[in-house]
């Protein structure tokens, strides 16, 4: 494997989807991969956000809310790369 490749895990709350696991290289999302949940929306928000920089994917999906529910698979994965960019910070 890639050793410039970041591997974060992520535990969900308040979703059908369990865990997300993002890979990272520079900034740039590389791979997502969502735990439970509706596999096909899933497979589609995944292959989207390939490619894309960690901000552009917070920037897009922060917010969005499922039903009733205040959050959602798309929200989580923005919190999990917002969590990811504070803990990086942290660490600098």
């Amino acid at each position: 494997m890639d050793s410039n490749i970041e591997i974060i895990k992520y535990t969900t709350y308040g979703t059908c989807s369990k865990l997300i696991t993002v890979a990272i290289k520079n900034d740039i999302v590389m791979d997502v991969e969502f735990l439970g949940g509706c596999n096909g929306n899933l497979k589609g928000i995944s292959t989207l956000v390939k490619g894309l920089s960690v901000d552009e994917v917070i920037e897009k999906l922060q917010g969005i809310t499922c039903g009733p529910k205040p959050t959602s698979c798309p929200d989580q994965l923005a919190q999990c790369l917002i969590e990811y960019k504070s803990k990086k910070l942290v660490t600098k």
